[in-house]
């Protein structure tokens, strides 16, 4: 399938906003999914809402976290930035101005042991069971720059190259909240930036993402796998949604 033409397609969309497009869907079930991994209780009709309408109807008595409906919003502004800097090198500045992007106007931002802008300033783990150590704060920008420095000497760069950067990404940690997010994020850009077909990491795959993750360095193809089954899903979207025969 012709990425280079999903790309453009992205782009072109973002202008216009247009309903039932692929940067609608993109938009919407990113945002959905990537927050709903992350512990966010809206519902996808309800992101689709505050896509289209920046409002929604709550179900019954449901309590909604202003910190979801912010996020929510953020994330689509998220993957406009990601949009509008496709084709540049990663640099330890964009990371840090999508962890500012995610989590502007949160909770968060108003509690300095986040550190909203800037990396990490008190430790944190992945898990509450069966815990993963992460990068020491201290560590964690020397870590960062060295992480990008490998990635970006690559010259031919690879879906395997790509889940790679994620893991030790996530290992690093370097955010005081939103690393999953901001990670997956890189991964979408990354796919369009080398001419690979992109992907959402689905709310419904989570059990199997977070396995792969944790049993990365035993069997990396776990993690891969699922990947490649988002992938799937995606092309399959792009192929609903986009005339491939047309230019």
């Amino acid at each position: 399938m012709d990425i280079v033409k999903i790309k453009r397609e992205l782009i072109s969309q973002k202008k216009t906003k247009f309903k039932g497009s692929i940067y609608h869907y993109s938009q919407v079930n990113f945002a959905y999914n990537s927050n709903k991994i992350e512990g966010s209780r809206l519902t996808s009709e309800q992101t689709e809402a505050i896509f289209t309408t920046s409002a929604f109807l709550s179900k019954g008595d449901d309590l909604i976290k202003l910190d979801d409906l912010i996020e929510s919003k953020n994330h689509f502004k998220l993957f406009d930035y990601l949009l509008e800097h496709v084709d540049e090198l990663l640099t330890k500045e964009m990371l840090i101005e999508m962890h500012k992007i995610l989590k502007r106007n949160t909770s968060d931002e108003e509690n300095p042991r986040y550190n909203v802008g800037g990396f990490k300033v008190v430790p944190n783990i992945i898990g509450m069971v069966n815990v993963t150590r992460t990068t020491d704060p201290a560590q964690v920008e020397k870590e960062i720059e060295k992480l990008l420095k490998e990635y970006n000497a690559k010259t031919n760069i690879t879906l395997e190259d790509i889940i790679d950067f994620h893991f030790r990404f996530e290992r690093i940690h370097p955010f005081g909240d939103g690393n999953g997010r901001v990670g997956r994020i890189i991964m979408f850009k990354e796919c369009l930036r080398n001419n690979i077909m992109p992907f959402i990491v689905l709310d419904d795959d989570k059990p199997y993402y977070l396995r792969g993750l944790k049993e990365y360095e035993n069997d990396k193809m776990f993690l891969i796998d699922t990947i490649k089954h988002e992938q799937d899903l995606y092309e399959e979207v792009c192929q609903e949604l986009l005339n491939f025969e047309n230019d």
